[in-house]
């Protein structure tokens, strides 16, 4: 939106729809998903699609960079989330890993969206079975599984400064919890 003219000052079609969005940390690229299964990088200056991103089977859910912006985060309704190295020297695959375990999508086909904490040392995502799941980015091991809500955990987000999560869902609440060592789920 140009706010001087209150008009669109830009616009970029996608071959289907999309259902997520995110900017690079220079404002230069865009990344946006959709129901085509592929995440598509976008050129905001040129208008045009730089690469995609292909390896999920299903609807993009959500989209999300990293804090120092070399990768992009995915959750898809193939009840994967995956981690994509974005920097513009990488050469071979971009997907660097696959988390299979939780993030689970239904029936409801809801927008599950995927978050990293403010090191980039852990990923999250909600899911349909209601449960907030949370990784360590680099060894791909579940972490945290989290009960409590009663519906679909649409969100998790990391608090800015404080070892805290925040969920949302379905079932009209928001549940705030802290990350505690003892809280770990054993590795053995």
């Amino acid at each position: 939106w140009d706010m001087r003219t209150r008009k669109v000052a830009k616009v970029l079609s996608t071959p289907m729809a999309s259902t997520c969005v995110s900017f690079n940390q220079d404002g230069l690229q865009l990344f946006s998903g959709g129901l085509d299964n592929e995440i598509l990088v976008w050129d905001i200056r040129q208008g045009d699609v730089q690469y995609s991103l292909q390896g999920h089977s299903d609807s993009i859910t959500g989209i999300s960079l990293s804090p120092d912006g070399s990768y992009l985060l995915s959750n898809s309704m193939d009840q994967s989330c995956r981690c994509w190295a974005v920097t513009p020297y990488h050469n071979g695959n971009r997907c660097l890993k696959v988390y299979t375990s939780g993030a689970s999508h239904n029936y409801e086909k809801n927008l599950l969206r995927v978050s990293w904490s403010r090191d980039g040392k852990y990923c999250s995502s909600g899911s349909a079975d209601r449960m907030v799941y949370i990784w360590e980015s680099n060894s791909k091991n579940l972490v945290y599984r989290f009960p409590g809500h009663q519906g679909c955990v649409n969100e998790v987000v990391f608090h800015p400064h404080e070892d805290i999560v925040a969920s949302c869902s379905n079932d009209k609440t928001i549940i705030i919890g802290e990350l505690t060592d003892q809280d770990k789920i054993s590795q053995a």
